[in-house]
């Protein structure tokens, strides 16, 4: 969850949406998003919505923000969510706890949130419910306890294997402790275990990279995500590389990192689904994600969370603080939202639905978009089959140049 604020309308104070963005609620997919924002420390890459102990002190002293009584915020928001949704049946298909690190708070305080949102809209059959790991907050206990508590998938941040390369992101695994993760987990019932890797790392060599990938492998998840590595403005790392300490990641470095990962993974019988995510088959895809990436419907819980709802997004207020502080008073933390119009739509679909296997229909494009998409088919940069059954669908090559290609077809 980017910490970046974002401008836009005021948020009615009862969060309540706009009639157009009500309207076809329950028959699109919704999932529910929840941010725990607590972090033990913060690595030096990350820019997201998160905070430390030490960052939620006052001048005087007094913290402004706990992780005691979290659960009970995020619970409210749920609350909040059903009354603003109205009597529609809205099955939640999934649901996905991110950070921050969720699992600082006890796996119980992440059970009654769910149990919340089971009871205010009620969770449909087989839905999928993930939370994130830090691999250093989690041991064998309360991988099961977690589990009894109704999650059944679990993302394991592992982001590489050599010790140099982690100490570069500022991350403390123990060795080999993401992968001793993954066996508890499946130990404790899990069906479905992903890892998260990162590659382009300053100091990091092809052979890193393959040990990372190697290592994942041998922890038998049924999902991995790699994504390169972003040097955003405002973190540590971003400094570093401008005071000259580290080199910023190299483009023709990252695009053969990516080649390296699709081939040996794909190699290992985990296909990728959309542009950075690997699975062992459909049933081991994040549904989560996948609900992004196909426009339906989720409502973000906790600070800093985004939703969308019918084309209406909003987003809240980002210190946990100023969000607790909105719910006591019975007040939308909401902190600002935009009413999409067609033709943003459109771009999104074609944005998003261009990463998944499955692309994107060649109807979504105007003239110069069909245009555009018949010369990256000669450039090799789209599926030529998929492009005569009427839908645009990046090869491997694509995939290295996914931005690029979506620019040319919008």
């Amino acid at each position: 969850m980017p910490s970046v604020v974002l401008d836009g309308d005021p948020v009615p104070s009862d969060g309540s949406l706009p009639d157009a963005s009500l309207r076809g609620v329950g028959r699109r997919p919704f999932g529910v998003y929840v941010h725990v924002p607590f972090c033990v420390t913060r690595c030096g890459y990350c820019d997201f919505n998160t905070y430390t102990a030490e960052e939620l002190v006052s001048r005087d002293g007094t913290a402004t923000a706990t992780r005691d009584g979290y659960a009970d915020l995020a619970v409210r928001e749920v609350h909040l969510a059903r009354r603003v949704l109205g009597d529609a049946d809205v099955p939640v298909r999934t649901v996905f706890v991110g950070g921050g690190t969720p699992t600082l708070l006890p796996p119980e305080d992440l059970g009654r949130v769910l149990a919340a949102i089971d009871t205010e809209f009620g969770l449909a059959p087989g839905a999928e419910v993930t939370t994130e790991a830090n691999p250093e907050t989690v041991d064998a206990d309360y991988l099961k306890r977690l589990r009894d508590a109704g999650f059944t998938r679990v993302s394991f941040g592992m982001q590489s294997v050599r010790p140099h390369v982690l100490k570069v992101l500022e991350r403390t695994h123990t060795p080999g402790r993401p992968q001793q993760c993954a066996a508890w987990a499946r130990e404790a019932g899990f069906e479905h275990v992903n890892l998260d890797l990162i590659y382009g790392t300053p100091g990091e060599t092809d052979d890193d990279w393959r040990a990372s990938l190697e290592a994942a492998l041998e922890a038998d998840p049924d999902h991995v995500s790699a994504y390169s590595l972003i040097v955003e403005e405002g973190t540590r790392l971003a400094a570093r590389v401008r005071r000259g300490e580290l080199h910023a990641p190299d483009d023709d470095v990252l695009a053969d990192r990516y080649l390296i990962a699709d081939s040996v993974l794909e190699g290992a019988g985990l296909h990728a689904y959309e542009v950075s995510n690997w699975s062992r088959g459909p049933e081991s895809r994040s549904e989560h994600n996948r609900l992004y990436w196909t426009g339906g419907d989720w409502w973000g819980v906790g600070p800093g969370a985004h939703s969308h709802v019918g084309g209406t997004r909003w987003w809240n207020v980002k210190h946990p603080a100023a969000y607790a502080a909105r719910l006591a008073q019975h007040i939308s933390p909401g902190h600002a939202r935009e009413v999409l119009t067609e033709d943003e739509r459109r771009f999104e679909r074609i944005l998003l639905e261009l990463r998944i296997a499955e692309g994107c229909s060649l109807d979504l494009l105007d003239d110069d978009g069909r245009a555009a998409a018949a010369r990256a088919v000669g450039e090799g940069l789209l599926d030529a089959s998929a492009h005569e059954g009427g839908r645009a669908v990046l090869t491997r090559r694509g995939r290295l140049l996914a931005d690029a290609v979506v620019r040319d077809l919008t």
